[in-house]
């Protein structure tokens, strides 16, 4: 498990940073692929999320982009996308989508990324005043369609790579926040009890931040609060391609593993 931690800018004249969130930009990959295809709301959408990125977003705050970043089928190709979100103030953390094909290998690809960028796998990043961890995610047993053995072999390990990620993470921000990045949705409005939420309520996640449902799908999503956890959908069509400002509640109950229904007050 690789953990890596931000660098602060110290922005004075802000009392803190802020976290953004938006996911599936979908940007070419150098195959002059464009979402129009998929409706006249994708006309011109990245455009439209940069003026809106740049109107709110400062050097110092965190941007989580949990997945389908571009449609590149190589990380050479993947390149220039990359460069394009650097470009863009802020921190950036990314995570892998299912369409993320030239992400094979996140090591390479934190070999590429700039400075201020950071790539999650099943990992984390100390961000000060919270951390977050994730994974890709996958589909959810109990839907419409049945989910094949090769599908419940990947939810399980799925399952287990969060585990992995959360373990590291609430070790690291002790009483901090804890943030989940995944990029298929942990839970459904009519699925809300999965493997993903229970370990998230075992590990007191504060937040977590999901994408990858367009259209149709974007009514199936659960937004709001469930066992203390705030659940965000930030597919940028969900989001009207413009980012997401997730605020972070300041937990004081059921923050350490085994110490249940006690103040942070209490304990020191």
């Amino acid at each position: 498990m690789t953990t890596t931690k931000t660098n602060s800018t110290n922005d004075d004249s802000r009392e803190s940073s802020q976290l953004f969130a938006i996911a599936d930009l979908h940007l070419p990959g150098g195959m002059n692929k464009t979402m129009e295809v998929f409706g006249p709301q994708w006309d011109h959408h990245f455009e439209r999320i940069c003026a809106d990125w740049l109107n709110r977003v400062h050097p110092d705050d965190v941007v989580l982009i949990p997945g389908d970043i571009s449609w590149a089928m190589t990380m050479d190709a993947a390149k220039e996308d990359l460069m394009e979100i650097a470009r863009l103030p802020g921190k950036k953390i990314l995570l892998k989508g299912n369409h993320d094909f030239w992400w094979s290998s996140v090591g390479r690809l934190r070999s590429l990324l700039p400075a201020g960028m950071y790539a999650v796998q099943h990992s984390c990043v100390d961000c000060e005043e919270f951390v977050v961890c994730g994974t890709r995610g996958w589909i959810l047993p109990g839907g419409e369609n049945p989910m094949t053995a090769q599908d419940m072999k990947i939810y399980n390990r799925e399952l287990q790579r969060l585990e992995m990620a959360l373990k590291e993470a609430r070790s690291i921000a002790q009483k901090r926040p804890v943030v989940v990045m995944m990029h298929y949705p942990p839970l459904s409005a009519d699925n809300l009890d999965t493997g993903f939420t229970a370990l998230m309520e075992e590990y007191t996640v504060d937040t977590a931040v999901y994408g990858h449902l367009h259209g149709p799908g974007i009514r199936t999503a659960f937004q709001g609060v469930y066992h203390d956890i705030a659940y965000h959908l930030v597919s940028c069509d969900a989001l009207g391609f413009q980012m997401a400002e997730i605020k972070i509640a300041k937990k004081t109950e059921k923050i350490f593993l085994g110490i249940s229904e006690k103040n942070i007050s209490e304990i020191s």
